[in-house]
């Protein structure tokens, strides 16, 4: 025990605890009323308590750079238990790292515990995989702590609103203004302890337009691999905040120059490794940024039908020229590249179906005669397919005219549409049905048509 007393001392660990910078409200301008109200009124009931309470992490930072942020995560010196007594409306949550749920009317937010920094006493409460990857941790510690725990210095940030004070640990408000985006101690201890570091740096840089520090950017490529040891479940959620931060276009085209696509999307290496389908994916990517920048909605299963259709299509021609019947060879093609996919991300059932539906419908725009447009317009889906035809259009894979086609069809009346449909490219041979012989002797037809034998 004194052994290990001794090393906390001469580690640092009990005598150089972080200073942090505490900034005033007249230099960063930051008020109180830039809180949401249920974050506010959590932070109060807290303080009122004597507990320590603060604004923490991305909402900060996103304040400081003038961007509203999505969500207000809170960090106390409270632990989960207390938490919960004080909020009717909450619930704990969380298996590697407990926290409190605390809702205000339709509006959530997330309450952490300070965490502490690992000794050998609390070994039993962290556990890491071969790979250093944590895989349990509820060890509560102090604020410093808990800012040294942190992944990036721009994340390392406490505001109070009681005082609109800032406090910085780690130098995260100078990195804000230089427009770098740094790690917080050994970048590669960090990314081993959690590779989903990587691909945040990845979305941060390229939604807050940061660079990425050189010492942070270093072991990227080397970890890579890491990702492979990541529950599916949470790639997909970093991927999709990724795709959906209206830099998607950036995002994408940074993961592949770090070399982490390989660990997500490993088809999507194949696809941007040819003109066309590289072509076809940033056009989707650039038509999502701009929807979500215009604050229109985006379906996470067209995303996903964009980023993989290069490859869909590339089966499917593989089997057509074997020789193979069309439709069933694009739907063989959609089955083998989602269980392709399926291995590294776990993309859901429902964003799946959209994805087949997506999919599916593109041969049926070819098909321009008779009652086919009308039926292809009641499907559900058909936006989603029609968009997805437009991007086709777009990205040089189809002529325009055939986007043009229906988007006029779309709008036309009865009496334009009638005109507009297309003659069939070849009449439909009726096939001569064979008339059914019945038994001898049983009134079958040869019986029925005989009549009787003639007398001699």
């Amino acid at each position: 025990m004194i052994t290990k007393f001794l090393g906390r001392v001469f580690s640092g660990q009990l005598f150089r605890p972080a200073q942090p910078k505490i900034i005033a409200f007249g230099a960063h301008g930051v008020g109180r009323n830039a809180i949401s109200s249920c974050a506010l009124r959590t932070i109060q009931t807290l303080q009122r308590h004597d507990f320590a309470a603060f604004v923490v992490g991305g909402a900060v930072r996103d304040l400081l750079l003038g961007r509203k942020p999505k969500d207000f995560d809170i960090a106390t010196d409270a632990t989960p238990e207390e938490v919960r007594e004080l909020f009717r409306r909450s619930r704990v949550i969380g298996r590697r790292f407990r926290l409190v749920h605390v809702m205000c009317g339709p509006e959530m937010v997330e309450v952490s515990t300070f965490r502490g920094v690992s000794t050998a006493e609390e070994a039993e409460e962290l556990v890491s995989d071969e790979h250093g990857r944590i895989l349990r941790d509820n060890v509560f510690g102090t604020q410093e702590q808990d800012a040294t725990r942190r992944d990036f210095t721009i994340n390392a940030l406490f505001y109070d609103p009681s005082s609109q004070e800032i406090w910085d640990y780690h130098g995260g408000v100078p990195d804000l203004m230089k427009r770098r985006l740094r790690m917080i101690g050994d970048p590669e201890k960090r990314y081993r302890e959690d590779p989903i570091r990587m691909l945040r740096a990845v979305r941060l840089a390229a939604s807050r337009r940061l660079e990425i520090d050189a010492a942070t950017r270093r072991p990227i490529r080397r970890l890579a691999g890491l990702l492979a040891h990541v529950p599916p479940s949470r790639l997909l959620d970093e991927m999709l905040k990724l795709l959906l931060s209206g830099h998607a276009a950036q995002g994408v085209a940074q993961l592949r120059k770090e070399g982490l696509h390989h660990g997500v999307l490993p088809l999507l290496d194949a696809a941007m490794g040819r003109a066309a389908g590289e072509r076809f994916v940033m056009a989707a990517l650039r038509s999502t940024d701009e929807r979500l920048q215009a604050g229109k909605p985006v379906s996470p299963g067209f995303l996903f039908a964009a980023l993989l259709w290069p490859e869909v299509q590339a089966e499917w021609k593989v089997l057509e020229e074997k020789g193979g019947p069309p439709i069933p060879g694009l739907y063989q093609a959609m089955d083998h590249v989602m269980r392709a996919q399926a291995g590294k991300l776990a993309i859901p059932h429902r964003h799946g179906a959209d994805m087949r539906e997506i999919w599916a419908m593109q041969p049926r725009f070819a098909q321009r005669a008779g009652k086919r447009p009308y039926r292809l317009l009641e499907h559900p889906r058909f936006r989603a397919g029609y968009d997805f035809l437009r991007l086709r259009c777009e990205s040089g894979e189809l002529e325009p005219a055939l986007g043009d086609w229906w988007e006029r069809f779309q709008r036309a009346g009865e009496a334009e549409r009638a005109q507009m449909l297309m003659g069939e490219a070849e009449p439909r041979k009726r096939r001569r049905r064979r008339r059914r012989r019945g038994p001898r002797g049983a009134g079958g037809a040869a019986d029925q048509g005989a009549g009787p034998p003639a007398e001699g």
